[in-house]
């Protein structure tokens, strides 16, 4: 099994041929992994969230195309077929949960891979082809916790540099919804952030919301923190414009599903308000995120469309209804933060300011060797 550390929470275990995730849905109460033996079932942990978090989504669904492939290779009576195969179930994936990018770019890269190989590799057989694919996608396991890793270290040098980089002074953060190993294959994105504050003796509390409606808050990083002994306390949603009135907070750094080229973004609903309340109190915001989370095909947040979800997840709790029955509701999954309330994008290639994300990041990226992943 591919794996961080032995203390780690991890979403997401695989080996050639099995794939298992944490079903979220559980937590915190029962930590459970559930096998995903078909794409099949990789939607349907995506689509209901027993699986959350743009990068983990992608890396789920990459896995269960590979599983597919790896146990019904014998199936297959040419490469085309494979192809055909591939393209159609990512596809497939990527109408799971809309909003986030990460899938469809990871789509987009394993569909120019698989038209490229073949010619490039002069490869011939079906089963080198299939071995070849898989090694591919078995990458952006690896290379999505490396990304976390180097996404928590530009963070938190960044963060300290707030303070002057005093070797004393301790902070605090306010984060929203969950970022954490349980979001992707690792380690985290903004919850990376504090994970690696922490690690730097430079933490003083990491500040949570509950994360209304589904409570990935109280349910998911709640369950990290505590597992991290990670200094910790937990906030109403309502209750972010008097914490920051009230209380110490040195910078808000929250995760993304997708950021387009002008560096707008679009997150767990929530996110905008905290944005607005951070520039009114002058609290830096940051965003967190992996490069596979830039949309450079969107211009603004106006081209993104937003997932609505069941209004149940508004009304009952664990299936315990919390409203007067038969209430109207509006339930948006997420908001858009215009890119002026946003101090900076923290990605794996260093930090960022919206109107420079685009001309850097693309300069950046053209310069990685051929054939890596992202």
């Amino acid at each position: 099994r591919i794996a961080m550390t032995d203390n780690t929470l991890q979403a997401i275990y695989y080996k050639r041929g099995e794939l298992s995730i944490l079903d979220q849905l559980k937590l915190p109460e029962l930590s459970i992994y559930i096998p995903i033996t078909t794409v099949a079932d990789a939607w349907k942990a995506i689509h209901t969230m027993s699986i959350r978090g743009a990068p983990a989504i992608a890396v789920c669904g990459l896995l269960s195309v590979a599983i597919e492939l790896y146990n019904n290779k014998g199936k297959f009576e040419s490469i085309d077929e494979i192809k055909k195969f591939i393209r159609e179930q990512l596809n497939y994936l990527v109408t799971a949960r809309p909003t986030a990018v990460n899938m469809a770019d990871a789509a987009r890269t394993i569909t120019n891979y698989i038209e490229s190989i073949e010619t490039e590799k002069q490869i011939k057989t079906i089963d080198l082809y299939i071995e070849h694919v898989l090694e591919y996608m078995e990458t952006f396991l690896k290379k999505d916790i490396e990304d976390n890793l180097l996404i928590g270290k530009h963070g938190a040098e960044m963060i300290k540099s707030l303070s002057n980089n005093d070797p004393i002074k301790k902070l605090s953060i306010l984060t929203h919804c969950n970022t954490g190993s349980l979001a992707t294959s690792g380690f985290g994105t903004a919850l990376g952030v504090i994970r690696q504050l922490k690690q730097n003796d430079h933490l003083n509390l990491a500040y949570f919301t509950e994360t209304r409606p589904y409570n990935q808050g109280s349910r998911l990083t709640a369950y990290e923190l505590i597992h991290d002994d990670i200094p910790h306390t937990m906030i109403c949603d309502s209750m972010a414009g008097l914490l920051m009135r009230t209380r110490a907070i040195h910078a808000v750094v929250v995760g993304a599903d997708r950021i387009t080229a002008n560096g707008d973004t679009a997150n767990k609903i929530g996110t905008y308000q905290l944005a607005v309340l951070a520039k009114f109190h002058n609290i830096p915001f940051y965003i967190a995120a992996p490069t596979t989370s830039i949309d450079f095909t969107k211009q603004n947040g106006d081209e993104i469309v937003i997932e609505e979800r069941p209004v149940n997840e508004m009304t009952t709790i664990k299936g315990v209804s919390i409203a007067a029955q038969g209430v109207q509701c509006w339930n948006p999954a997420f908001d858009i933060t215009p890119s002026e309330l946003i101090t900076g994008i923290i990605t794996e290639y260093g930090v960022f300011k919206s109107n420079e994300l685009k001309e850097k990041l693309l300069s950046i990226m053209s310069k990685q060797p051929e054939g890596t992943v992202g």
